[in-house]
């Protein structure tokens, strides 16, 4: 799963007015950057493309529209989706996954983006790094005004992409399992060394293994 850092605060506080700006500024330091947004709304598929719809309604579980421009997954849910599944249903060719949102993800590194116009901070964020604002504030975490979207950018790099020197992921039916840092690392040198004796692999960074056990044998 790729690293993540969430942007939190109240409506019309300028989350995502700052996430166009921390793209490009992360795209022009070599990361590939994904983006989630959470909303309250009963999200459906687009009326235009009635066939997915109708996918759904037959029983599907997951459908992919697909064009020349884009792709688009519409997935059944029987309640709140936690960025955790929706990283996993992004892939692991992202550097970092910039969320807009999910303030109450309690394993998430998040930003709190606060304007003294809209109302007073956030009680209770867990993981807080930062907090970005258009006035002096009395928090032990690090500051950002909003015009230092290059400052920002350096907290993220330092603090949720670059100590993530190894990532090995592992799910088991559907259920991410928790693996401490040497254990990760363990598991990554042993797939490298197995791939490594295997034709027609180069030396990529990025090894993917599925496993699915069938018990009817």
């Amino acid at each position: 799963m790729p690293p993540i850092v969430a942007l939190v605060g109240h409506s019309q506080s300028g989350k995502t007015t700052l996430i166009e700006k921390l793209i490009p500024e992360l795209m022009s330091r070599g990361y590939k950057v994904a983006t989630v947004k959470h909303t309250h709304h009963h999200v459906e598929p687009d009326d235009a493309d009635k066939d997915t719809r109708r996918h759904l309604q037959a029983g599907a579980a997951a459908v992919v529209l697909g064009s020349p421009r884009a792709v688009v997954l519409t997935k059944a849910t029987t309640g709140e989706t936690g960025l955790d599944e929706i990283s996993r249903l992004l892939g692991e060719v992202y550097d970092i996954v910039i969320a807009e949102g999910f303030k109450y993800d309690r394993n998430v590194a998040k930003i709190e983006v606060h304007r003294q116009a809209v109302g007073p901070l956030l009680e209770d964020v867990a993981n807080l790094l930062a907090v970005v604002s258009d006035q002096t504030l009395n928090k032990e975490v690090k500051q950002f005004a909003f015009d230092d979207v290059s400052g920002l950018a350096d907290l993220i790099e330092a603090s949720v992409i670059n100590p993530e020197r190894v990532r090995s992921v592992l799910y088991a039916d559907g259920v991410r399992v928790p693996m401490k840092g040497f254990i990760q690392e363990m598991v990554a040198n042993i797939v490298e060394g197995i791939t490594a004796s295997l034709k027609g692999i180069g030396e990529g960074k990025r090894i993917e293994i599925f496993v699915r056990k069938n018990s009817k044998s």
